[in-house]
């Protein structure tokens, strides 16, 4: 039998009706953390949502309910470095990576786990980390999944003033240095305020996920390393010039926020030109948590999933 693991639940954000959190096993040992949602009536099918950097399951609840309430059961896991998965550093809150194979082993893990309990057929739902990473898997041979939708993908890294190519050479020398594990900055006292956010236009949206992370601050996630800026890089150049981005052979939607700073959308634009079938969608006004901004945003994103799953639907019996 799976090991129960905790679901977080706040009043703003409850834990979804059914949903349960289990343990299972990263590809070195690891423990990592995923909860599966049923779906409310009849299931039409599966999606796994894989979130991005700094993001835990719980603030995924109300896309897990928007998913189930289409008769879709849900899988939502935390990748390893966040959320109550397994931390690589002493400090919890320095987000590191080392390299991608290990996000890709333990992301098939994941799938081979739940694969008995999530019906087809399956759908690829990705945030910015999560959205590359669920890409790179399938560049990378992953077949099981009849489409994906990306929200805001890491497909391009937004480095302000510092030129993208230095901030890639410095990633790539601390790195191989043994300075991987330092972060790239200080982390503040305080999350940033609402009116200084980046991420959302959603002030109620924007509160209750600090509330989630004030319910349990062993959530809480801090600026990444150099080591996972190295990363990042190196997975955007595999998508970016691999050979396997092209030999993807369903059909990929991206949705890219008109106003991110987070993300650069010049990067969206080259990998999905590499996509046989990629489809390309400007969120005009949007900041870079497509799913966690305004109604009239997600709107949108759901006008595309559905559309998504159109296409996914079997072809009727002559």
């Amino acid at each position: 039998m799976p090991e129960e693991a905790p679901l977080i639940g706040t009043a703003a954000a409850p834990v979804p009706v059914g949903g349960k959190a289990e343990w299972f096993t990263g590809a070195d040992g690891v423990r990592l953390r995923a909860a599966l949602f049923p779906a409310d009536c009849h299931s039409l099918g599966s999606v796994v949502v894989s979130p991005g950097r700094t993001e835990p399951i719980e603030k995924y609840f109300e896309t897990a309910q928007d998913l189930t309430s289409r008769g879709f059961t849900t899988l939502v896991h935390d990748w390893r470095g966040q959320g109550l998965s397994h931390r690589h550093l002493a400090d919890r809150l320095w987000g590191h990576a080392d390299g991608y194979k290990d996000f890709l082993a333990d992301y098939q893990n994941l799938l081979d786990t739940f694969e008995p309990r999530l019906p087809r057929p399956w759908i690829a739902l990705g945030h910015s980390m999560g959205g590359c990473l669920t890409l790179l898997a399938l560049a990378n041979g992953e077949r099981r999944f009849c489409a994906a939708i990306l929200s805001a993908p890491m497909l391009g890294l937004s480095t302000g003033a510092t030129p993208r190519l230095a901030a890639r050479a410095l990633a790539r020398i601390l790195s191989s240095v043994g300075r991987g594990g330092t972060p790239i900055q200080k982390a503040g006292a305080e999350p940033a305020p609402f009116t200084a956010n980046v991420l959302t236009h959603d002030r109620c949206r924007y509160e209750r996920n600090e509330a989630q992370i004030e319910a349990c601050p062993d959530l809480a996630l801090g600026p990444p390393t150099w080591g996972w800026l190295d990363f990042a890089f190196s997975a955007i150049r595999f998508l970016e010039r691999g050979p396997g981005t092209p030999q993807i052979g369903i059909p990929v939607t991206i949705l890219a926020a008109g106003d991110d700073s987070v993300v650069d959308n010049a990067g969206l634009r080259r990998v999905a030109a590499r996509l046989p079938q990629g489809r390309l969608v400007e969120v005009p006004g949007a900041f870079h948590e497509i799913l966690q901004e305004t109604d009239a945003v997600r709107a949108i994103f759901w006008r595309e999933f559905d559309a998504v799953v159109q296409r996914c639907q079997p072809a009727p019996a002559p």
